[in-house]
């Protein structure tokens, strides 16, 4: 499997038989013109509404990629972003989905829409490799946890228990476990915006799953150096972390 980091949260996961597109946003590096005439099987995914993970310039690939299928969180209905014929595939919380090599779970998010729990079976293979895009599940609070602040207000106006958010988080994860404990690729949120311990979320991930490689998301406005924050916290376990250094870097998932 061959994984490219787009933008942000956006990645392009490409197997023998399909490509996989992650909460696409920007394309600094014009990523995306390297599949727009694939004759592979493409699957889009867009795990929540916010601008940062979903941009209606997706649809306009449709145009030029002849076997393409939209799966998207529900959330991205809700808030009129996309009509409901747009997408193929409309996904919340529990919803599973299976075509072809493709198996699709959504898991939950302590944010806005789904994660994604993704079994991908190649014709050369007995066994599915399980791929985890958090989405926006993170424990977004951690900085105020050791603080003991009962509440705060975040950049929405809304008050927020720091405590309550990491036990919604947590929960995620526990939901998680129900289906599986061991991933080959996880793209987590690696983000320095949330101040001290902001690798907190990807670390109790870490505690609670085995992963094969991990990989950073979210780091676009805290830079690429801020993610790797996380290396020495995975070399612990063992599990191998990719230092993405710029738009357009691959990773050959052997």
């Amino acid at each position: 499997m061959k994984l490219t980091y787009i933008f942000h949260s956006g990645f392009v996961l490409e197997t023998e038989q399909c490509v996989l597109v992650f909460d696409y946003w920007m394309d600094p590096a014009n990523v995306m013109s390297r599949y727009q005439h694939t004759s592979k099987q493409v699957y889009v995914f867009s795990s929540h509404f916010h601008e940062d993970h979903f941009t209606r310039e997706i649809f306009n690939w449709k145009n030029s990629i002849p076997n393409i299928t939209y799966i998207l969180s529900k959330d991205i209905l809700k808030h009129r972003r996309s009509t409901h014929e747009e997408a193929d595939v409309w996904m919340a919380k529990g919803a599973v989905w299976e075509k072809e090599h493709l198996k699709v779970v959504a898991t939950g998010s302590n944010d806005s829409g789904v994660s994604w729990v993704i079994d991908l079976m190649d014709e050369s293979s007995t066994n599915p490799k399980r791929i985890f895009h958090a989405g926006d599940l993170c424990n977004w609070y951690a900085r105020f946890l050791a603080d003991n602040t009962s509440e705060i207000i975040d950049e929405f106006d809304e008050y927020i228990n720091p405590v309550a958010e990491e036990k919604r988080f947590l929960g995620e994860l526990k939901d998680i476990r129900k289906i599986t404990e061991k991933f080959d690729i996880v793209m987590f949120p690696v983000d320095g915006r949330i101040g001290n311990g902001y690798t907190l979320g990807a670390r109790q991930f870490i505690d609670r799953f085995k992963v094969n490689l991990f990989v950073p998301m979210h780091f676009v406005a805290s830079g690429f150096e801020s993610a790797w924050r996380m290396e020495p916290f995975c070399k612990e376990k063992n599990i191998p972390f990719w230092c993405i250094k710029e738009e357009g870097e691959t990773f050959e998932y052997e």
